[in-house]
C-alpha cells in the first residue's frame, strides 16, 4: 500500500522534529519546507496527499503561500497552522478554502487526527456506516412487517431516505445493493396496504385517511395565512422526499424547517390528477362532474393543466378567505426572471403560489435524451442532478432575496417518481391512456395479479370517458407495455423514471413550512 505523502512547512520547522518523527512511526512519508517560495516549487514538482502550512513566515506569508498553492493544485487539502487567533485571519483561510484550521502549539495526536479526518474520513465513514446500516437492517424490516397505517409506512419511508443519502457517503456499493432490495421489499408490501385501504380513505368521515392531495391547501397552506406577513407556497412538480432533502440543504444557511410532513398523493399520482386536485381541493371525479369545461380526459389533446388558476380562484372563494393572492407558473428560466423581478409586488400579497415545472421536465428529458439518462443514471445522480439544477436556478435567486424578508414559505409537490425495472404486458384499445405506469380505458386485458385494477373508478373519485370504463395501477417498479412491439418499448423504457401508478416514492410525498433565519 502507498504511504500517504504529507508536506510541512513551517519557519520553525527544526522545532517540529519530534511531531515529524511521530508521524513517519505512523507510517506517513513527510517532506519539510521552511518557506513558501520553495513550498510553491515543491508543489509543483511533486505529489503530496496533504501539506501543513504555517500562517506567519517570513517572504511570503501563510496566506499567500496558500493561495499559490490553490492555482497550482487546487485539489491538495491545506491544513493552516498559526500563531494567532485573530477572527480575520481564520476568515481569510477559511475563505480560501482550507482544510482545517489548527493553533499552535499543536500537539502530534491533533496533527495525526487532522490527517485522519482529512485522507482517512472516507474509509471510516465507509467501516461505520456499514456496521450502522448492518444494525438497522433487521430494525427496517420489522418496521416494514409491522406497517399497519399511513404514518408507519412514512416512517419507513424516512429511514429509507436517511439510508440512501448516509450510504452515498460510503465507497461499500454491496450495503447499497442491500438497501436496494430492502426498499423493493418495503414497496411491495405498501403496495399491498394501498390495494387495501386506499378506497375506504376516499369514503365520507373516514377518521383513518392520511392526508391526500384535495387536503393539502386547506390543511397545510391556508392556516399559515397572515395579516403581518406573505405566504410563499412553492410546489415543484414531480419532487420526490430525497430531492426535497436535496434542496432544504441547501437552504440551511438561510432558513430554518419549522415543520415537514409528508401526505399522500392521490391515484393517479400523475399531474393532470394530483395537482389538479391540490389546488381545487377536491377529488377528479368532483372537478369533472362541477367543472367539467375545466376537465380534459386522457384521450384529448390538450393540455391537462391549463385550469389551475381558475381552480384555486374558486377553491379560495369556496373557502370565503378575503385575501389578495397571485398565481405564477415557471416553466423556464425566462419565467423564474419575471417572477423575480416582480417581487416587490408579491411582497404585497397575502399569499403568492409558484408552480415551477423543472424536474417533471427533467425527468422526461431524461427517457428523451441519452445524455440526460447517462447523467441521471440512478437515485444518486437523480438528486445530484436536481441539486445542481436548484442552486443555478431563478427559484433559488429568489429564496435568497426573501431570506431578508419577513415571509413564510410552504414546500410541496404533487407526486413523485420511481425507476422502473419490471415490464407488465397490457393490452388496449386506441384510446387507452398512454401512462406507463398507470392505464384507463374500455377495453383492457392484463394479468389481474400484477396490477392493482379499479374496475368502478366513481369509487376512487375518478372520472372516466366511457360506462365500461376502468383503471389499473402498476405496482413497486412495473410499468405498463403494449404488446404490440412488446421488446422494444419494454427495453427503451426500462430504468427510467416514472409516475403515475403506487409506491412510497411516487405516493410519499414532502410539506414543509420554513421561516427566514435573519
Amino acid at each position: 500500500m502507498r504511504k500517504l505523502r504529507i508536506l510541512w512547512t513551517d519557519d520553525e520547522i527544526e522545532v517540529l522534529k519530534p511531531h515529524i518523527y511521530f508521524l513517519r512511526e505512523k507510517g506517513y512519508e513527510i517532506d519539510t519546507c521552511s518557506n513558501g517560495n520553495d513550498t510553491v516549487d515543491l508543489v509543483r514538482q511533486n505529489s503530496y496527499d496533504l501539506i501543513f502550512l504555517d500562517e506567519h513566515m517570513p517572504g511570503l506569508s501563510g496566506i499567500e503561500t496558500l493561495r499559490l498553492i490553490k492555482e497550482a493544485r487546487p485539489e491538495i487539502p491545506v491544513v493552516m497552522i498559526t500563531k494567532s487567533e485573530e477572527e480575520d485571519i481564520m476568515e481569510a483561510a477559511i475563505g480560501s478554502e482550507i482544510a482545517d484550521y489548527l493553533i499552535k502549539p499543536v500537539k502530534p495526536n491533533q496533527i495525526l487526527l487532522a490527517l485522519k479526518k482529512n485522507l482517512e474520513q472516507k474509509r471510516f465513514v465507509t467501516e461505520k456506516t456499514t456496521v450502522d446500516y448492518r444494525q438497522e437492517f433487521r430494525k427496517i424490516s420489522g418496521m416494514i412487517d409491522a406497517a399497519k397505517i399511513p404514518d408507519d409506512w412514512t416512517e419507513v419511508y424516512r429511514k429509507i431516505i436517511y439510508w440512501e443519502s448516509e450510504l452515498e457517503k460510503s465507497s461499500d456499493s454491496g450495503m447499497s445493493e442491500i438497501l436496494q432490495m430492502q426498499e423493493s421489499e418495503a414497496n411491495n408490501a405498501f403496495s399491498k396496504f394501498i390495494v387495501n385501504n386506499y378506497l375506504g380513505w376516499l369514503t365520507p368521515g373516514n377518521s383513518e385517511k392520511p392526508l391526500l392531495s384535495p387536503d393539502l391547501l386547506r390543511e397545510k397552506v391556508f392556516p399559515h395565512l397572515s395579516a403581518s406577513r406573505p405566504l410563499f407556497f412553492i410546489l415543484i412538480d414531480n419532487m420526490r422526499f430525497d430531492q426535497w432533502r436535496t434542496i432544504s440543504a441547501e437552504l440551511a444557511g438561510l432558513y430554518r424547517i419549522v415543520e415537514e410532513e409528508m401526505y399522500f398523493s392521490i391515484l393517479p399520482t400523475a399531474t393532470q390528477f394530483s395537482r389538479n386536485s391540490i389546488f381545487a381541493g377536491v377529488m377528479p371525479l368532483v372537478i369533472s362532474e362541477t367543472m367539467p369545461e375545466f376537465w380534459i380526459h386522457d384521450d384529448e389533446q390538450e393540455g391537462k393543466n391549463n385550469f389551475e388558476e381558475e381552480f384555486l380562484k374558486r377553491h379560495i372563494a369556496k373557502k370565503g378567505l378575503k385575501i389578495k393572492w397571485s398565481y405564477n407558473k415557471v416553466s423556464s428560466s425566462q419565467d423564474g426572471k419575471k417572477v423575480n423581478e416582480k417581487i416587490k409586488s408579491l411582497l404585497d400579497n397575502d399569499l403568492n403560489v409558484i408552480v415551477l415545472n423543472f424536474v417533471d421536465m427533467l425527468s422526461h428529458a431524461r427517457t428523451e435524451i441519452g445524455l440526460i439518462r447517462d447523467l441521471a443514471g440512478d437515485e444518486s445522480a437523480y438528486r445530484s442532478l436536481t441539486r445542481s439544477w436548484f442552486i443555478h436556478s431563478s427559484l433559488f435567486e429568489l429564496l435568497k432575496t426573501l431570506s431578508s424578508q419577513s415571509v413564510r414559505i410552504i414546500f410541496s409537490t404533487d407526486h413523485g417518481t420511481i425507476r422502473v425495472q419490471n415490464p407488465v404486458k397490457v393490452i388496449g384499445d386506441r384510446k387507452t391512456s398512454s401512462n406507463l405506469r398507470y392505464k384507463m380505458g374500455r377495453s383492457l386485458d392484463y394479468d389481474p395479479s400484477k396490477v392493482f385494477e379499479i374496475k368502478n373508478p366513481e369509487k376512487a373519485l375518478l372520472p372516466k370517458t366511457n360506462i365500461s370504463s376502468r383503471y389499473i395501477f402498476a405496482m413497486n417498479k412495473d410499468y405498463l407495455v403494449y404488446q404490440n412491439n412488446y421488446n422494444y418499448y419494454a427495453g427503451y423504457y426500462k430504468d427510467t423514471f416514472q409516475h403515475g401508478g403506487i409506491s412510497m416514492q411516487e405516493m410519499l410525498l414532502p410539506v414543509a413550512c420554513l421561516e427566514p433565519l435573519s
